[in-house]
């Protein structure tokens, strides 16, 4: 007996211990790897019992070119793959190794390209939907969804220039130094025309798929759903919501949902606090971005931000593309399905670099002593988990919490105000505030910068955005509130001079 994994990912490996008499149940398998990411079948092995049996006395070699020939002639475009002889269990037996074609779809000719164009999913070979069948062919046509012509939007000029404007603030913000905000050039249309946010229609622009869904977002299913769960399962809600409007907006208001909902230990400095997130947050924004940037967009479904008790799963339509498997994908391959949005984000520094982010996501939940992520195609899609704290481990937050509160003052039990700071700690030892005794609560946000204004006084926005992995726009807004509270003042010049943290 062999197990599949012994040729590769199983889900694209097939056993079959005989050519079977009807030639379309072996050639849709065929068909299926090259619109998908590759495969192999194994000839010689039994599929249920995984038993070798070998292809007899009959000749491996001609017995290859027969199936070459019989591939080539019911198969279109034309499908050539490696066939390879191997011995096993002193029985021979042939690999037949189909790569990822590069003009799709792939179909039998007898048959048409509607009714037998197959595609993998969850290791099996189904017939592909219009929607897949759609992308293949935008595949095959080396042609990009989102930098397609939007039917019934028409230019507006004032519109492209206030996105212009506003791509351009967004990555000025991004920047961590004021050399690479100088580095940052102006969009400019021909720029959105370069990217694929603009395309011509004779000599005149037209707004693209990209150009809709940076702007109005009229699609109907281009929105992040994201709600929370009570347990491990989605059979009640307490609490959802569905994001709208730009795209890169979108992603801001999903990463935000998750940090109000998942859990945050304690580090009290003097009469401060610090938050620490039991997830790693540039995680968090790496999965969200991740979805968004490399969804498909001809899929009518919508991203699904999903938090249990121990889990968060990120769920977005469309598996991977261009033939990319997860193997590579996982080791900083990339392959674009969405150019125009991608150059955008690139542009604006929501993304940092080409096939970065799944590896960010592992290195950031290995760094913070977390399970392993899961990173699969699901379905039809492509879901991300990350693992949160065990039952066991948020019972040791919870008393974590307890003895801070007891050390911050005389009473600090858990669900009680603990010391003359009005530190409080919550019932379930996780959402923590601070009120002083003029009763002004503040964000966790608010806390970490004056956490950090209070030791080092001379630090920039832009500085602070670099330690606190914050958007720079965030912590305009945060410090504005502050000076508006009195807590946050400014000593001496905008060029040099000191912040300094006043009693609340």
């Amino acid at each position: 007996m062999v197990d599949k994994g012994f040729f590769g990912e199983n889900k694209n490996v097939e056993f079959k211990r005989e050519i079977p008499k009807k030639h379309e149940k072996f050639l849709k398998d065929v068909i299926a790897f090259s619109n998908c990411t590759g495969g192999k079948i194994i000839l010689g092995i039994e599929d249920i019992t995984n038993a070798v049996y070998g292809i007899g006395d009959v000749n491996p070699f001609k017995l290859s070119d027969d199936i070459s020939n019989m591939i080539s002639d019911a198969c279109t475009p034309q499908i050539s793959p490696d066939i390879m002889i191997q011995t096993l269990e002193d029985k021979t037996v042939l690999v037949i190794d189909v790569a990822p074609g590069r003009f799709r779809p792939y179909y039998l000719k007898a048959i048409g390209k509607e009714a037998s164009s197959f595609i993998r999913i969850n290791g099996t070979s189904r017939p592909a939907d219009i929607r897949t069948m759609q992308e293949l062919e935008m595949e095959g046509q080396r042609i990009y969804y989102d930098s397609i012509q939007e039917i019934g939007m028409e230019y507006d000029e004032e519109k492209v220039l206030k996105l212009c404007k506003t791509m351009k603030e967004i990555a000025v913000s991004s920047c961590k130094t004021e050399d690479e905000k100088a580095d940052i050039h102006n969009m400019t249309i021909p720029k959105l025309e370069d990217i694929g946010l603009l395309c011509r229609n004779g000599k005149d622009y037209t707004p693209t798929h990209a150009f809709n869904l940076m702007t109005e977002n009229r699609m109907r299913h281009a929105k992040i759903q994201c709600a929370l769960f009570k347990g491990t399962e989605r059979d009640e809600f307490i609490d959802r919501k569905e994001f709208k409007g730009p795209i890169y907006q979108q992603i801001e208001d999903a990463y935000q949902f998750v940090l109000r909902h998942i859990n945050k230990s304690a580090e009290i400095n003097g009469i401060v606090r610090r938050d620490v997130y039991e997830l790693p947050i540039r995680a968090v924004r790496e999965a969200i971005v991740n979805a968004v940037t490399h969804r498909s967009y001809v899929d009518d479904s919508c991203i699904q931000v999903s938090i249990y008790d121990d889990r968060v799963e990120f769920l977005s339509p469309g598996m991977l593309y261009g033939g990319l498997d997860m193997e590579e994908a996982l080791k900083g391959k990339s392959k674009c399905r969405n150019a125009a949005i991608s150059e955008a984000f690139y542009y604006m520094g929501i993304i940092e670099g080409w096939g970065t982010g799944l590896e960010r996501i592992q290195r950031s939940c290995r760094e913070y002593g977390l399970k392993k992520p899961i990173i699969e195609e699901f379905g039809n899609g492509f879901r991300v988990v990350l693992f949160r704290k065990t039952a066991n481990e948020s019972h040791e937050m919870r008393k974590k919490f307890e003895t801070v509160g007891t050390k911050a003052g005389t009473n600090g039990t858990n669900g009680t105000k603990a010391g003359t700071n009005g530190t409080k700690i919550g019932a379930n030892g996780t959402q923590i505030s601070i009120k002083r005794q003029n009763q002004i609560e503040l964000s966790e946000e608010e806390l970490l910068i004056i956490d950090i204004l209070k030791n080092k006084p001379l630090t920039t926005q832009s500085q602070l955005k670099e330690l606190t992995d914050i958007p720079l726009r965030t912590i305009k807004r945060v410090m504005s509130g502050l000076q508006k509270k009195g807590i946050l003042v400014r000593v001496g010049s905008n060029r040099s001079g000191r912040w300094e943290i006043r009693e609340w």
